[in-house]
Protein backbone atom coordinates (compact mmCIF):
# COMPACT_ATOMS: atom_id res chain seq x y z
CA UNK A 1 0.00 0.00 0.00
CA UNK A 2 1.12 3.53 -0.79
CA UNK A 3 0.98 5.78 2.27
CA UNK A 4 -0.84 9.05 1.64
CA UNK A 5 -1.82 11.98 3.82
CA UNK A 6 -3.96 15.09 3.76
CA UNK A 7 -2.78 18.40 5.16
CA UNK A 8 -5.69 20.79 5.45
CA UNK A 9 -8.39 18.23 6.22
CA UNK A 10 -10.89 20.55 7.87
CA UNK A 11 -12.40 22.01 4.68
CA UNK A 12 -14.75 20.63 2.07
CA UNK A 13 -12.01 19.45 -0.31
CA UNK A 14 -10.26 17.71 2.58
CA UNK A 15 -13.47 15.88 3.46
CA UNK A 16 -13.96 14.77 -0.14
CA UNK A 17 -10.40 13.43 -0.21
CA UNK A 18 -10.99 11.44 2.98
CA UNK A 19 -14.17 9.91 1.55
CA UNK A 20 -12.35 8.66 -1.54
CA UNK A 21 -9.12 7.57 0.14
CA UNK A 22 -10.64 5.38 2.85
CA UNK A 23 -11.95 3.02 0.17
CA UNK A 24 -9.03 3.32 -2.27
CA UNK A 25 -7.55 -0.13 -3.03
CA UNK A 26 -3.93 1.06 -3.38
CA UNK A 27 -3.65 4.01 -0.99
CA UNK A 28 -3.50 3.86 2.79
CA UNK A 29 -4.67 7.05 4.49
CA UNK A 30 -1.84 7.30 7.00
CA UNK A 31 -2.15 10.95 8.05
CA UNK A 32 -4.86 13.54 8.40
CA UNK A 33 -3.62 16.92 9.60
CA UNK A 34 -4.75 20.48 10.25
CA UNK A 35 -3.01 23.56 11.58
CA UNK A 36 -4.03 22.72 15.16
CA UNK A 37 -4.73 18.97 15.26
CA UNK A 38 -5.86 17.58 18.62
CA UNK A 39 -9.25 16.31 17.44
CA UNK A 40 -10.70 13.10 16.08
CA UNK A 41 -11.56 13.01 12.41
CA UNK A 42 -15.16 12.02 13.12
CA UNK A 43 -15.50 15.04 15.42
CA UNK A 44 -14.07 17.32 12.75
CA UNK A 45 -16.47 15.84 10.18
CA UNK A 46 -19.45 14.26 11.99
CA UNK A 47 -20.68 12.71 8.73
CA UNK A 48 -17.76 10.27 9.05
CA UNK A 49 -18.92 8.93 12.43
CA UNK A 50 -19.20 5.15 12.24
CA UNK A 51 -17.26 5.16 8.97
CA UNK A 52 -13.71 5.97 9.97
CA UNK A 53 -11.93 6.95 13.18
CA UNK A 54 -8.55 8.68 13.08
CA UNK A 55 -6.74 11.21 15.21
CA UNK A 56 -6.15 14.48 13.39
CA UNK A 57 -2.53 15.54 13.81
CA UNK A 58 -0.99 18.99 13.95
CA UNK A 59 0.58 19.58 10.55
CA UNK A 60 4.37 19.59 10.38
CA UNK A 61 7.03 18.71 7.85
CA UNK A 62 8.45 15.96 10.06
CA UNK A 63 5.19 14.08 10.57
CA UNK A 64 4.39 14.16 6.84
CA UNK A 65 7.87 12.87 5.94
CA UNK A 66 7.60 10.15 8.57
CA UNK A 67 4.16 8.89 7.55
CA UNK A 68 3.62 9.64 3.86
CA UNK A 69 4.92 8.70 0.43
CA UNK A 70 2.54 11.25 -1.11
CA UNK A 71 0.58 14.10 0.43
CA UNK A 72 -2.38 16.20 -0.65
CA UNK A 73 -2.08 19.85 0.36
CA UNK A 74 -5.59 21.29 0.74
CA UNK A 75 -4.28 24.62 1.99
CA UNK A 76 -4.67 28.30 1.05
CA UNK A 77 -2.27 29.80 -1.47
CA UNK A 78 1.08 30.89 -0.02
CA UNK A 79 0.64 28.53 2.95
CA UNK A 80 0.80 25.57 0.60
CA UNK A 81 4.16 26.36 -0.99
CA UNK A 82 5.63 26.82 2.47
CA UNK A 83 4.96 23.13 3.10
CA UNK A 84 5.57 21.82 -0.40
CA UNK A 85 9.13 23.04 -0.89
CA UNK A 86 10.47 21.20 2.17
CA UNK A 87 8.46 18.05 1.49
CA UNK A 88 9.72 17.85 -2.09
CA UNK A 89 13.30 18.23 -0.92
CA UNK A 90 12.76 15.32 1.46
CA UNK A 91 11.36 13.03 -1.24
CA UNK A 92 7.62 13.23 -0.58
CA UNK A 93 5.38 13.48 -3.63
CA UNK A 94 2.99 16.44 -3.48
CA UNK A 95 -0.43 17.09 -4.98
CA UNK A 96 -1.21 20.74 -4.31
CA UNK A 97 -4.83 21.88 -4.49
CA UNK A 98 -3.97 25.57 -4.06
CA UNK A 99 -2.96 28.05 -6.76
CA UNK A 100 0.71 28.05 -5.76
CA UNK A 101 2.07 25.88 -8.57
CA UNK A 102 -0.60 26.28 -11.27
CA UNK A 103 0.79 29.29 -13.06
CA UNK A 104 3.91 30.70 -14.63
CA UNK A 105 5.86 32.87 -12.19
CA UNK A 106 4.88 36.21 -13.71
CA UNK A 107 1.21 35.28 -13.93
CA UNK A 108 1.14 34.00 -10.35
CA UNK A 109 2.84 37.00 -8.81
CA UNK A 110 0.57 39.40 -10.66
CA UNK A 111 -2.58 37.60 -9.51
CA UNK A 112 -1.56 36.40 -6.03
CA UNK A 113 1.65 37.27 -4.19
CA UNK A 114 5.45 36.90 -4.42
CA UNK A 115 6.33 33.25 -4.99
CA UNK A 116 8.39 31.59 -2.26
CA UNK A 117 9.41 28.41 -4.10
CA UNK A 118 10.84 29.39 -7.44
CA UNK A 119 13.08 26.31 -7.35
CA UNK A 120 10.25 23.78 -7.65
CA UNK A 121 7.78 25.85 -9.68
CA UNK A 122 9.24 24.78 -13.07
CA UNK A 123 8.86 21.12 -12.04
CA UNK A 124 5.12 21.37 -11.38
CA UNK A 125 2.72 19.66 -13.79
CA UNK A 126 -0.70 21.18 -14.29
CA UNK A 127 -3.22 18.56 -13.21
CA UNK A 128 -5.68 18.77 -16.10
CA UNK A 129 -5.63 15.02 -16.69
CA UNK A 130 -6.79 14.88 -20.30
CA UNK A 131 -3.91 17.13 -21.41
CA UNK A 132 -1.04 16.23 -19.06
CA UNK A 133 -1.45 12.52 -18.39
CA UNK A 134 2.04 11.48 -19.51
CA UNK A 135 3.73 14.34 -17.68
CA UNK A 136 1.90 13.48 -14.46
CA UNK A 137 3.31 9.97 -14.59
CA UNK A 138 6.81 11.42 -14.29
CA UNK A 139 6.52 14.18 -11.71
CA UNK A 140 6.69 14.55 -7.94
CA UNK A 141 4.62 17.75 -7.95
CA UNK A 142 1.11 18.08 -9.38
CA UNK A 143 -0.71 21.40 -9.36
CA UNK A 144 -4.47 21.03 -9.19
CA UNK A 145 -6.28 23.39 -11.57
CA UNK A 146 -8.90 25.79 -10.27
CA UNK A 147 -12.51 24.67 -10.46
CA UNK A 148 -13.61 27.32 -12.95
CA UNK A 149 -10.56 26.81 -15.20
CA UNK A 150 -11.18 23.05 -15.18
CA UNK A 151 -14.72 23.35 -16.51
CA UNK A 152 -13.83 26.19 -18.88
CA UNK A 153 -10.71 24.62 -20.37
CA UNK A 154 -12.21 21.17 -20.83
CA UNK A 155 -15.02 22.82 -22.76
CA UNK A 156 -13.15 25.31 -24.93
CA UNK A 157 -9.75 23.72 -25.64
CA UNK A 158 -11.04 21.40 -28.41
CA UNK A 159 -12.17 24.51 -30.32
CA UNK A 160 -9.17 26.82 -29.91
CA UNK A 161 -7.72 26.11 -33.36
CA UNK A 162 -11.08 26.97 -34.93
CA UNK A 163 -11.55 30.26 -33.05
CA UNK A 164 -10.94 33.79 -34.27
CA UNK A 165 -8.14 34.96 -31.99
CA UNK A 166 -9.06 38.59 -32.67
CA UNK A 167 -12.41 38.13 -30.95
CA UNK A 168 -12.52 37.78 -27.14
CA UNK A 169 -13.89 34.80 -25.26
CA UNK A 170 -16.72 35.40 -22.82
CA UNK A 171 -17.02 32.95 -19.93
CA UNK A 172 -20.19 32.92 -17.85
CA UNK A 173 -19.66 30.64 -14.84
CA UNK A 174 -22.02 29.61 -12.06
CA UNK A 175 -21.01 27.68 -8.95
CA UNK A 176 -22.60 26.24 -5.85
CA UNK A 177 -21.72 27.93 -2.57
CA UNK A 178 -19.30 25.20 -1.46
CA UNK A 179 -16.89 26.65 -4.02
CA UNK A 180 -16.47 29.65 -1.73
CA UNK A 181 -15.11 27.41 1.04
CA UNK A 182 -16.23 26.56 4.55
CA UNK A 183 -15.59 29.94 6.18
CA UNK A 184 -18.75 32.02 6.55
CA UNK A 185 -18.93 35.42 4.89
CA UNK A 186 -21.65 37.91 4.04
CA UNK A 187 -21.65 36.56 0.49
CA UNK A 188 -22.26 32.96 1.60
CA UNK A 189 -24.66 33.78 4.44
CA UNK A 190 -27.95 31.89 4.04
CA UNK A 191 -30.00 35.07 3.85
CA UNK A 192 -27.77 36.37 1.06
CA UNK A 193 -27.58 33.29 -1.14
CA UNK A 194 -30.97 31.64 -0.59
CA UNK A 195 -33.29 32.12 -3.59
CA UNK A 196 -30.60 34.31 -5.13
CA UNK A 197 -27.90 34.48 -7.79
CA UNK A 198 -25.29 37.15 -8.33
CA UNK A 199 -21.96 37.84 -10.00
CA UNK A 200 -18.80 38.41 -7.96
CA UNK A 201 -15.41 39.78 -9.00
CA UNK A 202 -16.65 40.25 -12.59
CA UNK A 203 -13.78 40.56 -15.09
CA UNK A 204 -11.28 40.62 -12.18
CA UNK A 205 -11.37 37.07 -10.81
CA UNK A 206 -8.00 35.33 -10.38
CA UNK A 207 -9.08 32.39 -12.49
CA UNK A 208 -9.21 34.54 -15.63
CA UNK A 209 -5.42 34.71 -16.07
CA UNK A 210 -5.22 30.96 -15.37
CA UNK A 211 -7.70 30.26 -18.17
CA UNK A 212 -5.91 32.58 -20.60
CA UNK A 213 -2.47 31.18 -19.77
CA UNK A 214 -3.53 27.56 -20.28
CA UNK A 215 -5.34 28.33 -23.55
CA UNK A 216 -2.04 29.78 -24.75
CA UNK A 217 0.13 26.93 -23.45
CA UNK A 218 -2.13 24.03 -24.43
CA UNK A 219 -4.03 25.47 -27.39
CA UNK A 220 -1.17 27.53 -28.79
CA UNK A 221 -3.22 30.69 -29.23
CA UNK A 222 -3.38 33.90 -27.21
CA UNK A 223 -6.99 34.78 -26.44
CA UNK A 224 -8.47 37.63 -24.46
CA UNK A 225 -10.68 36.10 -21.75
CA UNK A 226 -13.61 37.94 -20.16
CA UNK A 227 -14.57 35.87 -17.12
CA UNK A 228 -17.60 36.49 -14.90
CA UNK A 229 -18.35 34.03 -12.06
CA UNK A 230 -21.65 33.80 -10.20
CA UNK A 231 -22.80 32.17 -6.98
CA UNK A 232 -26.04 30.22 -7.15
CA UNK A 233 -28.34 28.87 -4.48
CA UNK A 234 -26.96 25.33 -4.59
CA UNK A 235 -24.48 23.47 -2.43
CA UNK A 236 -22.33 21.96 -5.16
CA UNK A 237 -22.01 21.86 -8.91
CA UNK A 238 -20.65 24.21 -11.53
CA UNK A 239 -22.02 25.24 -14.92
CA UNK A 240 -19.78 27.15 -17.33
CA UNK A 241 -20.90 28.68 -20.63
CA UNK A 242 -18.24 29.92 -23.06
CA UNK A 243 -18.99 32.13 -26.06
CA UNK A 244 -16.54 32.59 -28.92
CA UNK A 245 -16.34 33.45 -32.62
CA UNK A 246 -15.46 30.74 -35.14
CA UNK A 247 -13.34 31.18 -38.22
CA UNK A 248 -13.92 27.63 -39.51
CA UNK A 249 -16.97 25.67 -40.62
CA UNK A 250 -17.26 22.86 -38.04
CA UNK A 251 -19.79 20.58 -36.37
CA UNK A 252 -19.19 21.35 -32.67
CA UNK A 253 -20.45 18.05 -31.29
CA UNK A 254 -18.38 16.04 -33.77
CA UNK A 255 -15.29 18.06 -32.78
CA UNK A 256 -15.91 17.22 -29.13
CA UNK A 257 -16.56 13.54 -29.76
CA UNK A 258 -13.37 13.15 -31.79
CA UNK A 259 -11.25 15.19 -29.41
CA UNK A 260 -12.34 13.26 -26.31
CA UNK A 261 -12.85 9.81 -27.82
CA UNK A 262 -10.22 8.33 -25.47
CA UNK A 263 -11.19 10.35 -22.36
CA UNK A 264 -13.27 8.13 -20.05
CA UNK A 265 -14.41 10.93 -17.76
CA UNK A 266 -15.58 13.36 -20.44
CA UNK A 267 -19.19 12.84 -21.54
CA UNK A 268 -20.36 14.61 -24.68
CA UNK A 269 -24.05 15.40 -24.41
CA UNK A 270 -26.61 15.87 -27.18
CA UNK A 271 -28.45 18.58 -25.26
CA UNK A 272 -27.40 21.33 -22.80
CA UNK A 273 -25.77 19.98 -19.66
CA UNK A 274 -26.84 20.31 -16.02
CA UNK A 275 -25.04 20.19 -12.68
CA UNK A 276 -27.18 17.49 -11.07
CA UNK A 277 -25.99 14.81 -13.49
CA UNK A 278 -22.34 15.32 -12.46
CA UNK A 279 -22.82 16.10 -8.76
CA UNK A 280 -20.87 13.57 -6.71
CA UNK A 281 -18.79 12.39 -9.67
CA UNK A 282 -15.51 12.96 -11.49
CA UNK A 283 -17.25 13.42 -14.84
CA UNK A 284 -17.25 16.56 -16.93
CA UNK A 285 -20.28 16.82 -19.20
CA UNK A 286 -19.94 19.04 -22.29
CA UNK A 287 -22.35 20.30 -24.94
CA UNK A 288 -21.75 22.72 -27.83
CA UNK A 289 -23.61 24.26 -30.74
CA UNK A 290 -23.14 27.10 -33.23
CA UNK A 291 -25.20 29.81 -34.84
CA UNK A 292 -23.31 30.90 -37.93
CA UNK A 293 -19.86 31.82 -36.63
CA UNK A 294 -21.04 32.15 -33.02
CA UNK A 295 -19.95 29.24 -30.79
CA UNK A 296 -21.61 28.23 -27.53
CA UNK A 297 -19.92 25.65 -25.29
CA UNK A 298 -21.40 24.53 -21.98
CA UNK A 299 -19.70 22.27 -19.44
CA UNK A 300 -20.71 20.97 -16.03
CA UNK A 301 -18.65 19.54 -13.18
CA UNK A 302 -18.84 18.93 -9.46
CA UNK A 303 -16.76 21.85 -8.16
CA UNK A 304 -15.53 19.93 -5.09
CA UNK A 305 -14.63 16.76 -7.01
CA UNK A 306 -13.64 17.28 -10.65
CA UNK A 307 -12.91 20.88 -9.73
CA UNK A 308 -10.65 19.90 -6.83
CA UNK A 309 -10.45 16.61 -4.89
CA UNK A 310 -11.16 13.85 -7.42
CA UNK A 311 -8.93 15.58 -9.96
CA UNK A 312 -6.22 15.63 -7.28
CA UNK A 313 -6.75 11.91 -6.69
CA UNK A 314 -6.48 11.20 -10.42
CA UNK A 315 -3.16 13.07 -10.41
CA UNK A 316 -1.95 11.01 -7.45
CA UNK A 317 -2.96 7.78 -9.18
CA UNK A 318 -0.87 8.65 -12.23
CA UNK A 319 2.08 9.85 -10.12
CA UNK A 320 2.11 6.47 -8.36
CA UNK A 321 1.91 4.33 -11.50
CA UNK A 322 -1.80 3.54 -11.23
CA UNK A 323 -4.62 3.95 -13.70
CA UNK A 324 -6.15 7.41 -13.44
CA UNK A 325 -9.60 5.97 -12.69
CA UNK A 326 -8.79 4.09 -9.47
CA UNK A 327 -11.08 5.21 -6.66
CA UNK A 328 -12.80 7.99 -8.61
CA UNK A 329 -16.55 8.47 -7.99
CA UNK A 330 -18.86 7.84 -10.94
CA UNK A 331 -22.40 7.70 -9.50
CA UNK A 332 -24.16 11.06 -9.40
CA UNK A 333 -26.31 12.32 -6.55
CA UNK A 334 -29.62 11.83 -8.39
CA UNK A 335 -32.40 12.64 -7.92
Amino acid sequence: MIRVGIVGASGYTGLELVKMLITHPNFELSLVATSSGDVMLEALHPSLSGVVSMEVQKASIDIVVDRCDLVFLALPHKTSMGFAKDLLDKGVKVVDLSADYRLELETYEKAYCPHEDKEHLPQAVYGLIEYYKDELKNTNLAAGPGCYPTATLLGILPFVKYLDENSPLFVDAKSGVSGAGKKLSETTHYVTINDNIFAYNPLKHRHAPEIAEKISKIGGKDMHVNFVPHLISATRGELVSVYGVLKSDIDPLEVLKEHYKDAPFIRIREKPVDIKSVSGTHFCDIYAQRNGNALFVSSAIDNLLRGASSQALACANLMCGLDESVGLPTISYMP
